[in-house]
């Protein structure tokens, strides 16, 4: 693309892509609230001259809507914006189910950028194609199926606010491995060998941030030596990738059913994480999701640590 960059201050982009219908105008508001300066579905022959910009916080909207959509150019700009030494590149990538996207559009009248005689479905998935090379290298993959809105508002906040002096933000994640494992972890855990008190009639209908539940969990004897391991793992390597320049990560627990074992896991991390000294060294905020307990409405995001901004 021949896309060469002025020396100048430190900068941020953020691109912001997705399916339609899976709150990519949403993500970019969020953005426009933490003071992004926003531009939506600009022409690609127009990047260069956007991104060449002195603003300090600029977010892109590209979809199939966009004159000149091409998802590999769209990648060589991202790969070329990421080795500048004074630009942070992201790309955020908004997908949800078909199902979900198809009451969306029968619920908001809207008409689909590629539909056609052969109906929504089809559309979806032309698009879904056509925007595959980004999702590949997306940083961070948010899945709104079953998001509600302010879970999805904390989540963009936790990864874009500015916090004042923040080294790394750090996102806490219980799921389900049958439902598949969240794209944007960085450590995957898996605490399914523990004792599962979904086999327990009294314990089932209820989750791991319940007393009982974790009682019942953390009796298993393998559950202190196996936790132990991996809070030291965290202590170790947070300030590790906050000395490495990592801005975000987030660490995922994982079970069968994504409601007992993996959220009481997380919730320990979050208590331990919260009143470790390490934490307010690297003034980082902690936030904890647990994602098939929201996605039934049973939990919504929350913050162990808040940002240092006030943003929670």
């Amino acid at each position: 693309m021949g896309m060469r960059m002025q020396g100048r201050s430190s900068r941020g982009i953020v691109l912001v892509t997705g399916l339609s219908g899976a709150g990519k105008a949403s993500i970019l508001h969020m953005l426009e609230d933490l003071d992004y300066e926003v531009v939506d579905n600009p022409p690609l022959d127009l990047f260069e001259a956007l991104i060449t910009r002195t603003g300090s916080r600029l977010a892109i909207g590209v979809d199939v809507r966009s004159r000149g959509f091409d998802a590999h150019r769209i990648v060589d700009f991202l790969t070329l914006a990421r080795r500048e030494p004074d630009c942070s590149a992201q790309l955020v990538f908004a997908t949800a189910d078909y199902d979900v996207l198809l009451r969306r559009f029968t619920a908001t009248r809207r008409r689909h950028p590629l539909a056609g005689e052969g109906g929504l479905r089809p559309a979806l998935e032309q698009e879904a194609g056509l925007l595959e090379p980004l999702r590949a290298v997306a940083d961070f993959v948010i899945d709104t199926s079953d998001l509600p809105l302010p879970d999805l508002r904390q989540m963009i906040e936790a990864r874009f606010s500015a916090g004042v002096g923040t080294m790394l933000s750090v996102a806490l994640m219980s799921f389900a491995y049958p439902a598949g494992l969240p794209r944007e972890a960085d450590i995957v855990l898996d605490a399914r060998f523990l004792r599962n008190p979904h086999y327990d009639e009294e314990l089932r209908p209820h989750t791991g941030l319940e007393a009982s539940v974790a009682k019942y969990v953390k009796a298993d004897p393998f559950y202190q030596p196996f936790y132990s391991h991996v809070l030291g793992l965290v202590q170790t390597v947070l300030p590790r990738f906050a000395q490495e320049g990592k801005k975000y990560v987030t660490i995922a627990v994982g079970c069968s059913g994504g409601r007992h074992r993996s959220v009481t896991v997380v919730e320990a991390l979050a208590q331990d994480l919260a009143a470790d000294p390490m934490i307010g060294e690297l003034r980082a905020p902690v936030m904890v999701l647990h994602r098939e307990l929201a996605r039934n409405g049973l939990a919504s995001c929350r913050w162990a640590v808040p940002p240092l901004d006030g943003t929670a």
